[in-house]
Formats: C-alpha cells, sequence, structure tokens
C-alpha cells in the first residue's frame, strides 16, 4: 500500500485534464479572437433588451491595488481568447459537487495559457472579497425589467463576476448550504426558471459593460470576440438568447457557445406551458420541446433546458470521452437525449482538478504535510489524526476505507451501505469512515451503519470541507461506488494523496483510473466485495 501511495503521488499531473489550447485555436482561425485593445464597437450603446447604468472605476482601481495575484506561470499566445465561463456553481464560493470545483479550477489553467478569462455565476451570499462594480443592467424577463448588479474580485488571473439579484440571495443565505437548487435535495424552487434565465442573460451582459483593469495583460471590457462556456441545464438557454437578443442585431457577431454537459440526469425538466416565461421567441420553441414518460413537473410535454443547450451551442462537450460515448449508447446512458448528441456530435474531454486546493505539501486542514519523499510515514500519521478526530482506535496498522460523496443514488450510498458488513466479516481489522450529505433516507442508512458497527465505523452526514482534507490524507482505500460518473474528482485527488480508490468502471474513472497503478476497478458495480478488494 505504501508503495501503490509514493507511485499515485509521481502519477499526479498538475495539468491534468486541462484542455489543450490548440482546442480552442483552431476557433481562432474563423474570427475568434481575443485580447486585443478595446475598440467603440465593444461599448456600443445597448440595442438589446438589456440597459447599462452608468459605472463607478474607483472601486475596481481600489481593487486592483489590493493585490490580486496572477497564475505562476503566464504564456501569452498572440491567439489567446476571451474566454467566458458561466455556471450555477462556483468553488470555493458556492459549491455542492464537482461543478462547482470545475468553475473553480479550470479557468486559471486556462488564463495560464494566454486566454482571458472569465466567470459568471451567482451571488448567493456576501462574499467578502468580491466588491460592488457600481454597473447596474435591467434584464428583461416577460413583461417587465429586472436590475441586477455585478460583484467582482480578480483572483489567479480570472476575473469572478458575480450576479447580485433578490432571487439569488433570498433564495440561499448564508455558505449555500448546498441548497442552490431548491429548499431539499431533488427539489426545485419554483422560481428556478426565473433565476437561471436571469444568470444567463447578465452573463451575456457583462463582458460587454464592464470595463475590468485587474489583469496586467488585459484591460477594458471583454468585447464581443467571446467563447461562451456554458455549464449544465442551468446555462441551456443562453445561446438562445445570444442569438435572439444580440446577433439578430448584429452584436456578438463572432461570439461562439459551448455547451459543456457535466451530470446529463439534471436536465431542467418544466411544464410546456412555462415557456413565455422565458421571453424567447416562437422559433426556439422547437428547441426546448420535450416528452417523457414522467409525471413530474407535469405529465406529458414538457420543456427542456438541456435539450436547447445542446441542440443551439456551437460545440458540445462533455467532461470525459467514455462518458461521452455512454451518452450516445443509448437512452439509459443519455436519459432521453441520446438521440439529439448524435445529431449534434459530443466531445469528452478528461476533467481536471485545482492542484493548489488539492495539495498535500501546503494542505491546510491536514495534520501532518507530505510530498512524494515522506508521504508513507507522513499518511501513517495523518492516518493516526484522523481517527482520533473522527472517534475511532487509533492504530496505524488498521485498513482505513473512505468514501465521500454526495448522498444520491448516481454515488450509490446504498451500495456502500450494502457492502460494509461484507467487508467486515472478509477483514478481520477494518475501519470505515463516510461523508456526505443528501437524501435524508442514504443518510439513515449510513447513520445505521455506524450503529450497527461501533468502534468500526463512522458516519458524518453533512457537508464538511475541511474533513473531506483530512480523509483524503488519512485512508489507505476511497470506495468510488457511482452508479455512473461523468468525469469525478475524487479518483484524481485521491491520486494527488496517494490514496488509491476501488472503483466501478463507468464514465470517467475509466479514462483517468488504471488498474493495479493508480487504483483498482472491480468492472460492473456490484455490493460484492471480493470484485473491488485489491
Amino acid at each position: 500500500m505504501a508503495a501503490l501511495a509514493t507511485s499515485q503521488l509521481v502519477a499526479t499531473r498538475a495539468g491534468l485534464g486541462v484542455p489543450d489550447a490548440s482546442t480552442f485555436r483552431r476557433g481562432a482561425a474563423q474570427g475568434l479572437r481575443g485580447g486585443r485593445t478595446a475598440s467603440a464597437a465593444d461599448t456600443l450603446s445597448m440595442r438589446t433588451s438589456a440597459r447599462a447604468a452608468p459605472r463607478l472605476q474607483h472601486q475596481q482601481q481600489q481593487q486592483a491595488r489590493r493585490g490580486a495575484r496572477f497564475p505562476s506561470l503566464v504564456v501569452c499566445a498572440s491567439a489567446g481568447m476571451n474566454v467566458v465561463f458561466v455556471g450555477a456553481e462556483m468553488a470555493p464560493w458556492s459549491k455542492t459537487g464537482g461543478l462547482g470545483d470545475v468553475l473553480g479550477g479550470l479557468p486559471p489553467a486556462m488564463a495560464a495559457n494566454g486566454h482571458r478569462v472569465m466567470v459568471v455565476s451567482p451571488r448567493y451570499d456576501q462574499y467578502k472579497d468580491a466588491w460592488d462594480t457600481s454597473v447596474v443592467s435591467e434584464i428583461k424577463m416577460g413583461d417587465r425589467y429586472e436590475t441586477v448588479r455585478f460583484f467582482h474580485c480578480y483572483k489567479r488571473g480570472v476575473d469572478r463576476v458575480f450576479v447580485d439579484h433578490p432571487l439569488f440571495l433570498e433564495r440561499v443565505w448564508g455558505k449555500t448550504e448546498e441548497k442552490i437548487y431548491g429548499p431539499d435535495a431533488g427539489t426545485d424552487y419554483r422560481d428556478n426558471q426565473l433565476r437561471f434565465s436571469l444568470l444567463c442573460q447578465a452573463a451575456l451582459e457583462a463582458p460587454r459593460i464592464l470595463s475590468l483593469n485587474n489583469n496586467p495583460y488585459f484591460s477594458g471590457p471583454y468585447g464581443e470576440d467571446v467563447v461562451f462556456v456554458c455549464n449544465d441545464w442551468h446555462t441551456g438557454p443562453l445561446s438562445c438568447y445570444l442569438k435572439s437578443n444580440y446577433q439578430s442585431h448584429g452584436i456578438y457577431r463572432d461570439a461562439k457557445t459551448a455547451f459543456c454537459i457535466h451530470n446529463i440526469s439534471y436536465q431542467g425538466r418544466f411544464a410546456f406551458s412555462d415557456y413565455p416565461e422565458l421571453n424567447l421567441p416562437e422559433r426556439f420553441k422547437s428547441s426546448f420541446d420535450f416528452i417523457d414518460g414522467y409525471e413530474k413537473p407535469v405529465e406529458g410535454r414538457k420543456i427542456n433546458w438541456m435539450k436547447a443547450g445542446i441542440l443551439e451551442a456551437d460545440r458540445v462537450l462533455t467532461v470525459s470521452p467514455y462518458y461521452a460515448e455512454e451518452l450516445i449508447s443509448g437512452i439509459a446512458r443519455g436519459c432521453e437525449l441520446d438521440n439529439i448528441m448524435r445529431l449534434t456530435g459530443i466531445t469528452g474531454i478528461v476533467n481536471g482538478m485545482d492542484v493548489s486546493e488539492w495539495d498535500p505539501s501546503r494542505d491546510k486542514y491536514i495534520a501532518v504535510k507530505y510530498d512524494v519523499s515522506t508521504a508513507v510515514e507522513a499518511k501513517a500519521l495523518n492516518k493516526e489524526a484522523l481517527q482520533a478526530e473522527v472517534g475511532l482506535p487509533v492504530d496505524r496498522n488498521i485498513p482505513l476505507v473512505a468514501f465521500i460523496g454526495r448522498l444520491e443514488e448516481q454515488k450509490g450510498p446504498d451500495v456502500m451501505a450494502a457492502a460494509i458488513p461484507q467487508l467486515m466479516e472478509m477483514v478481520e481489522d477494518v475501519q470505515i469512515v463516510l461523508l456526505g450529505t443528501g437524501k435524508k433516507k442514504f443518510e439513515r442508512m449510513l447513520m445505521s451503519a455506524e450503529e450497527k458497527f461501533p468502534g468500526k465505523v463512522r458516519a458524518v452526514v453533512k457537508f464538511n470541507a475541511a474533513l473531506a482534507h483530512h480523509i483524503m490524507a488519512g485512508a489507505d482505500v476511497l470506495a468510488v461506488t457511482s452508479r455512473f460518473e461523468p468525469c469525478g474528482l475524487i479518483q484524481l485527488q485521491g491520486m494527488r494523496y496517494g490514496t488509491p480508490c476501488a472503483c466501478a468502471s463507468t464514465g470517467g474513472l475509466v479514462d483517468t483510473i488504471i488498474e493495479g497503478k493508480t487504483g483498482f476497478h472491480m468492472g460492473r458495480l456490484s455490493v460484492d466485495v471480493s470484485l473491488a478488494l485489491p
């Protein structure tokens, strides 16, 4: 196990999963230029459904003087582009899963390759490091206008832009508490369509009307030569708004959109009668039109935000090549959108992780920091610290298996719970630490396992970022029991910390885990523990 831990650390690459710049430079030859000086065309008066109010510059200048830092390795390329990521989550400010991690970690990697990069996400809380730009925009929603404000911070070479509106702040008060999308897991807020329609339209305004000058290599508005990278169903209508509100008026002529699927299971299906709320022309209705056999949210005909995102984008992406193959393989894996993706085509790019956040040599949460040369002894010490923290007997020689994940069907917490009795029978001395939150029935399953095996199992059913890092450093093996996994980040984090995972052979786990070197494949997901034991 110690040898494997060392090989895990050696195998980890800082740039794992970051798309090669050439992937995007192909678009540069088609008019997707970036890194140029703002022209008068970039500050055209509003010819859209949005109206910009006057903005103040001194707060941005104050923020620049506060010392925002830029990535240490910067390669300024003549073909650098203006890239705007749009998503409902952005770590560390908001996060419920991998989507937030990607929008937190990928943009700095893009910036380090010479692109000018912005991320637009809702302002769910009064983030202490984001400052009011004093720029407001009025977004048309139905028969009225809604005023949004833009908050901004510049970190690691990326403009982080937060859309401020009561629909976001009133819904999620405090540090998100994983209630970004609804009051309970699997339940939407009633006004989610309005909330994320507002996000899409505000994201289209931000590059044009925000004059941002923190970046030492770029200044002023981003202009209209922009690639919008839309993420999951919450951004599905963005391409439609781009075409109807801008390109039809000669604005954003060269702008392109890429739609990235992080999880096909969440599609944004709503009542067909809700379409007018989106304030889109009738010509886009067919892109949203969808019929399934389910009764939620209504029976029969619906609108499907993800379907529209796929059909209207210039390029469709997902987070691993194998998951891309699964999505077009049939109805079950493609969740009834497989035929649409076969029509448009889909490209899989393996996810990466933020190596600045997940770095055992600098991790502020773990008891003993380490690198490849000190991993063996340090992991043993971290295991002892973890055992003490969660209340298990302290013994570095006892194997410790960990599960970290959202407690939903996808992650297979029920499979993990069912496997625990088997594991206890097969291994005389073993400890298990379970961390996650989500559906109450799964939380009860994990708590029941702790009650059944006191002194051997600990279940922590709440969000605890510090404990997640501590587990990563102290565990011997990570159990990844996902029924499907678009890519997954936990296995990459495990490699970084010298902690291999045992997993089902699905999605991005196939692309990222090498059997016997960086982890263990069990093939088809099964409760049978013997399939996963190394």
